[in-house]
């Protein structure tokens, strides 16, 4: 084990797409501070790889929450819940003028449906002082060619996450919607896109995934906060 979870952390963390990006990096900041972490991705193989690199106090699980009649089984095993991430995302360009209902339904399904199915199925092993956090993004404000799916669906996140937290209750539940975040597989190679951006930027620069890490860690902590949607984009959406 990497470390002793201290008195008032997490000890147990659940990262619902914890394979890659975001949410490897959510899995890690709590296993490195001695929680005992659950990662899922849909290839059991993979998501197992990617446990054991991260820690020896991380667990993978192989579940695809686009198939949301999977999740209940998938996840029978685990054991009480402080911490819930629910970070899984596809890229889907898919524009209104050239439609793909397949892709269209598969993102709606796993950001709403599998979103609440993981919810359902693990509060009952969540506690008075426990808390999830929720992904949306900024595509709900600011939608580009090709967003439809992805602006609808962000957007309903924000939405989401109050009947969460009233029909939940006690256990607290919040969203973080990053910009774009200049470190990410998505972006860090662009690093001419990402200075033009800067330039225009309050405070020249964009959100990082430290940033984002920090986000859903203060959402996870913060008791005060409850039902509410955090923008993380270093002043983007000013610009």
């Amino acid at each position: 084990m990497s470390g002793t979870a201290t008195a008032g952390t997490a000890q147990s963390v659940v990262v619902i797409g914890g394979t890659g990006g975001i949410g490897h990096a959510v899995a890690k900041f709590h296993a490195d501070r001695g929680c005992q972490v659950v990662i899922t991705g849909r290839d059991a193989g993979r998501t197992a790889a990617v446990a054991a690199e991260i820690g020896d106090n991380v667990r993978g699980i192989a579940v695809d929450i686009a198939e949301p009649e999977t999740i209940g089984a998938a996840l029978a095993d685990i054991g009480h819940v402080d911490r819930l991430a629910l970070v899984a995302i596809e890229r889907d360009y898919n524009s209104a003028r050239d439609y793909d209902i397949a892709r269209a339904r598969r993102i709606v399904t796993m950001k709403l449906i599998g979103y609440a199915e993981v919810a359902h199925t693990l509060f009952p092993r969540m506690g008075a002082g426990a808390s999830a956090v929720l992904f949306g993004g900024l595509a709900s404000q600011r939608p580009y060619p090709g967003s439809t799916s992805i602006t609808t669906v962000n957007g309903a996140v924000s939405s989401l996450i109050r009947t969460l937290a009233v029909e939940l209750a006690p256990v607290r539940f919040n969203a973080v919607h990053p910009g774009i975040i200049s470190d990410s597989p998505a972006w860090r190679d662009k690093r001419e896109a990402i200075a033009r951006i800067e330039q225009r930027t309050p405070g020249g620069r964009l959100a990082t995934t430290e940033d984002i890490v920090g986000a859903v860690d203060f959402l996870f902590t913060n008791k005060g906060v409850n039902g509410i949607n955090l923008v993380i984009d270093g002043g983007w959406l000013l610009t």
